[in-house]
């Protein structure tokens, strides 16, 4: 019951490679199963990631002031009101929780992850991913509690520079809020359109399908289902995560959290393999009381085009046209990955 639709085409031109011969250049269009948003797939092997010094932002003059250090954070960073969070910032190992200088919301959070200032893949450890996690998702527990008119929960995560992050100390993004963008609102209304239709929840429909075909179902970690989508949001692919069974805050465990850790080690381990450095990422909840969305993780590789001119990966397709495009083929990366699920 549910369709994965693209289109094959390709263009024709007489190349300056080659003489000015003919060449044909294949491309994809494919529609998105659930949203019928599309996303071109072209390119295919001309872009890389580009990898970044991260040592380079040790140097102070690079550096500059970071209020997420721990050496500035008691008198740089803001505080809760009383009444939200009475002890003013909270801890967790190494993740302090405070709120967002710039907020998005009226409850908005930042996780800073870690101590350090400059932290590669490799050191997202298990601990400082559970801690941070733990944290955020506490938070907004407590922030349900106290206000009810905000249904939808988010963690979003910008990781080093290509992905918009403002800082490159690691820090997580959390709020709750009544407007959670375009692509949630569209997903959670086809999803709701979806179980109207056919009696059945569409992720819970998605994980058994692709797990079915197998081209781009990853692996299966406890509560989380692992898949490179059919149709991808960045421009050198994406992964989701979907737990079928979570579907508002009050639903996600301790142990879907260790799950979505255990998965995450795994692609980190393939990023540093692709040399891929920067992503944005993003953890989705739906309302209580209703069992047509589920809870999925999102996690979108960013890059430079060069490092001479700091290109970056965006450009008129997804800023004016709102069209993904993507370089690289799902079932392909779906492929890459998989050794790392061993």
């Amino acid at each position: 019951m549910i369709e994965f639709r693209k289109v094959e085409s390709e263009s024709t031109f007489l190349d300056p490679r080659k003489g000015f011969t003919p060449t044909t250049v294949r491309f994809q269009v494919r529609v998105d199963p659930l949203t019928g948003r599309s996303c071109h797939f072209s390119h295919f092997g001309a872009i890389k990631p580009q990898r970044l010094d991260l040592a380079v932002y040790h140097d102070p003059a690079v550096k500059g002031f970071c209020p997420f250090c721990s050496e500035h954070r008691e008198r740089a960073t803001p505080r809760f009101m009383p009444e939200v969070i009475p002890e003013g910032r909270l801890s967790r190992g190494e993740a302090f929780l405070i709120p967002n200088l710039f907020p998005y919301d009226i409850h908005s959070g930042v996780v800073v992850m870690t101590d350090d200032h400059v932290v590669a893949l490799k050191d997202l450890t298990q601990e400082r991913l559970r801690d941070a996690f733990s944290l955020g998702f506490g938070f907004l527990r407590r922030i349900a509690a106290l206000d009810g008119s905000l249904p939808y929960h988010l963690m979003t995560w910008n990781y080093m520079p290509p992905s918009g992050g403002g800082l490159v100390h690691p820090h997580q993004q959390y709020f709750a809020t009544a407007y959670p963008g375009n692509q949630f609102m569209d997903e959670m209304s086809a999803s709701q359109r979806f179980a109207e239709r056919h009696r059945l929840n569409y992720w819970y429909a998605l994980a058994r399908q692709e797990a079915a075909g197998n081209e781009r179902y990853i692996a299966r970690i406890g509560s989380g289902h692992w898949i490179a989508p059919f149709v991808s949001l960045g421009l050198l692919g994406e992964i989701l995560c979907i737990f079928p069974d979570v579907f508002s805050l009050q639903d996600l465990s301790g142990d879907d959290i260790d799950d979505l850790v255990a998965g995450l080690e795994r692609i980190f381990r393939y990023y540093e393999a692709a040399g891929i450095f920067s992503f944005n990422a993003s953890l989705c909840l739906g309302p209580p009381e209703q069992e047509h969305f589920s809870c999925y993780f999102r996690i979108v590789p960013r890059t430079f085009l060069n490092t001479r001119d700091y290109a970056p990966d965006l450009n008129f397709f997804q800023a004016i046209l709102s069209e993904p495009i993507c370089v690289v083929l799902p079932e392909d990366l779906c492929r890459d990955v998989k050794p790392y699920f061993k």
